[in-house]
């Protein structure tokens, strides 16, 4: 006898069935339909498996709560040229729509044709002319051009004559990626996942086309792929500069802007998603449909061998449909309604992501296909941890950011989520969107406060330097409440998005006209410092200075307390040629420029970054895992962190406020919180930073007893030779002279 859930399904979709089968009465057939039985609601999306008679075939589930009828399209191929054969799925469960298809097998394309109403105004544009990505898809084959017919309204592309609540009745099928149907099992039982504590983490921002793409030692065939990511040359790399965790920009199958295609350019970054489950198939060296989820999945083993972690950087907040305007290729035309997010007269969207569209994460399956996106990516495909882009916008609840939004709620209790590390980009670009320092507990987040200050210290413009000593010490303004840590602050200078660290000391505006939009795209406020000269310069005067400031910057960053992150190719001098926004530039502008390391000035950068990083991780002081409390812990009146004076003595409220170029910050090893995995104390060496932004030579007299009878000399950047002295010392109480624009490390000696 069925159980009572069972009755009910029957009941529903018994209740459906007049109108659907009038609905698909009317529509096209191209060939007629193979049988179909009547499968499971779950799991959503495509699954090879086997039928209750032992038939082998496919399993297609697709949630489209408010459609009138869905049928399944099957192409004997990619190409516009495939046959189509469609298959009405008759089975409707809690808005899912589903059945089994026995002989379907892995390879197969497919997508969607979803019957409703057309009624813009009230938000509903269905089009069954439309061929739509299952949002569940795990490949996908071919890419996204964005001819006239792929948008659900009239549009005469390029012209751009648009009546978006016009229905177009073309068929968009010959013009739009399938998705494919994939059974590539595998348990990761012999892959070891690095598990780096968060304390111990450095992360490594970089874009596996861009990074690859120029690298000689890569073979021509696997550059640009996830392949050559898992190449060793690339891997040697990553373990010479010592990073633990790789950040890699956006993945998910993901969509170019018509208006970048119209001007002969592509999305390369790739916050433009539109397949959550499915590795970008144009980063996949192999051409066969579905490989790129195998090639994928080599990647991150090959990463994890080498004791380095894989963080994606995730776009939730939006999709590629864009607005009214924009095209219909998978979520708009299932259920536009259920969803996006739209304004109170629902022909127009809600928009907290600049982006065209903001998915309605308080919606069940909105929130559904997420969490089981990321849990894809973490128990089939091996990742490691997420960046939320716009992670405010998934945390707002109706229309304000609320920290105890439903998003945030799952992915807290989530006996998977919850494990892995979570970063947020904590902001959006709708109202009440910024929230640096609020996000909970498990987060940790980009710290932009960090970025500013870092800048304005380098360049001379701080007022004082407050904000310098709350960044460099884990920013426990922001990071000190509810048990968080100071690894919730991510340290960074540069991201993808603003100049790389070369252009920061070259270049004082943007110079986006490659991007061709009249210079008027990214950001005005760079609170960059060219060091005299506009661009690039054979003045080997400013040249060197600004080499000096780019160790100034790393090695600032590679000491403060939080988890630093840097972005390829800043270790060896990238440039951008100004350009702060190379969203498009999938050439050499984006690309990480390999020959750079044959120039002793750049190599000499790239060794630097690596000792530092190495010092780093040799000084559990300079990686805490607490908060410091600045109170003595001895009687001899030692702290745990103390700041001085270009005078040698400690700081006073008054010198907090007062102008200055001048900041000593000294970090004690003896009075580290926590033990070890032994649970003996935590015992290090003690260090003295002396961060120098003046542009004058300054007299720096060291603290004596009990702050340290002797010093030592570990990194001066005001010298050329890579900045590292070793074996230098000085006795407490000397007065040492800091060069111009210099940090000055320095070890307690015994």
């Amino acid at each position: 006898m069925s159980s009572a859930a069972e009755q009910e399904a029957v009941q529903e979709a018994a209740g459906h069935a007049s109108r659907r089968d009038a609905v698909l009465d009317g529509a096209p057939r191209a060939a007629p339909a193979p049988p179909v039985w009547p499968g499971a609601p779950t799991p959503l999306g495509a699954r090879f498996r086997t039928g209750p008679d032992g038939t082998a075939g496919t399993n297609f589930a697709l949630w489209a709560g408010g459609a009138e009828a869905v049928e399944l399209s099957l192409f004997d191929g990619p190409g516009p040229g495939a046959a189509e054969t469609r298959v009405p799925l008759t089975e409707l469960t809690h808005g899912i729509w589903h059945g089994f298809v026995p002989g379907v097998r892995p390879g197969q394309h497919y997508g969607y044709r979803v019957h409703g109403r057309w009624d813009p105004w009230t938000g509903a544009r269905w089009n069954p002319a439309k061929l739509l990505l299952d949002p569940y898809a795990r490949a996908v084959d071919g890419e996204f051009g964005l001819p006239p017919e792929v948008y659900g309204h009239v549009r005469d592309w390029p012209e751009q004559h648009v009546a978006d609540t016009v229905r177009d009745e073309r068929d968009s099928a010959p013009y739009v990626p399938k998705g494919v149907v994939v059974h590539d099992v595998d348990d990761w039982a012999d892959d070891r996942r690095p598990k780096t504590p968060w304390s111990d983490t450095v992360l490594y921002e970089l874009h596996v086309r861009g990074f690859t793409m120029l690298h000689p030692e890569i073979p021509p065939e696997l550059r640009g792929t996830y392949a050559g990511l898992a190449h060793p040359a690339a891997l040697a790399h990553l373990t010479r500069l010592g990073v633990t965790a790789v950040e890699l920009l956006p993945v998910h199958q993901f969509a170019h802007e018509d208006h970048l295609l119209r001007r002969g350019l592509r999305n390369h970054w790739g916050y433009n998603s539109i397949g959550y489950f499915a590795p970008h198939a144009a980063y996949a060296a192999s051409g066969t449909a579905g490989q790129q989820v195998g090639e994928f999945k080599r990647m991150v083993r090959a990463l994890h061998a080498a004791g380095i972690e894989v963080i994606l950087d995730v776009v939730y907040n939006h999709t590629a449909e864009a607005g009214e305007l924009g095209p219909t290729l998978s979520l708009k035309g299932i259920d536009n309604r259920g969803y996006y997010r739209l304004q109170p007269d629902a022909r127009r969207y809600a928009d907290y992501t600049g982006c065209g569209n903001t998915l309605h994460v308080v919606q069940p399956h909105v929130l559904r296909l997420i969490t089981d996106s990321l849990r894809y990516w973490v128990t089939e495909m091996g990742v490691d941890g997420f960046r939320f882009d716009l992670a405010a916008a998934l945390a707002r609840s109706m229309h304000d950011v609320d920290m105890l939004s439903p998003f945030l709620a799952v992915i807290a209790q989530d006996p998977v989520l919850r494990r892995v590390k979570l970063i947020a980009e904590p902001w959006d670009v709708g109202s009440g969107g910024y929230q640096v320092g609020a996000f909970p507990p498990l987060w940790t987040e980009w710290n932009d406060r960090y970025r500013d200050a870092v800048r304005d210290f380098w360049r001379h413009a701080l007022p004082d330097v407050r904000e310098m000593g709350y960044r460099l010490s884990g920013s426990s303004d922001l990071y000190a409440w509810g048990g968080r840590r100071p690894y919730a602050s991510v340290n960074f200078v540069t991201a993808h998005d603003g100049f790389t660290l070369r252009d920061l000391v070259s270049y004082e505006r943007k110079h986006n006209e490659a991007n061709g939009e009249g210079n008027r795209d990214g950001n005005d406020d760079n609170r960059a410092w060219n060091c005299g000269v506009e661009g690039e310069t054979e003045d080997e005067a400013v040249r060197a200075l600004r080499r000096r400031q780019l160790r100034n910057l790393l090695t600032t960053l590679l000491l403060s307390t939080g988890v630093p992150m840097l972005v390829a190719g800043d270790e060896m001098g990238r440039t951008q040629g100004g350009n702060n926004n190379a969203y498009c530039q999938d050439n050499e502008t984006g690309w990480v420029d390999w020959s750079l390391l044959e120039e002793p000035g750049w190599r000499a950068l790239f060794d630097l970054t690596s000792r530092l990083i190495a010092l780093r991780h040799a000084h559990p002081v300079l990686r805490r895992r607490a908060f410091f409390s600045g109170r003595a812990h001895s009687a001899d009146g030692l702290r745990d962190l103390a700041w001085f004076t270009a005078r040698g003595e400690e700081m006073t409220e008054q010198d907090w406020y007062a102008p200055a170029a001048t900041l000593g910050m000294y970090l004690s090893g003896r009075d580290i919180p926590g033990r070890d995995a032994r649970g003996e104390p935590v015992v290090d060496d003690s260090f003295l930073a002396v961060l120098h932004a003046g542009g004058e030579e300054v007299s720096f007299v060291l603290p004596g007893v009990p702050w340290g009878e002797r010093y030592e000399v570990l990194v001066d950047t005001g010298r050329e030779a890579q900045g590292v002295v070793p074996g230098e010392v000085y006795e407490g109480g000397a007065v040492v002279r800091v060069a111009g624009r210099t940090v000055l490390l320095l070890r307690v000696a015994a």
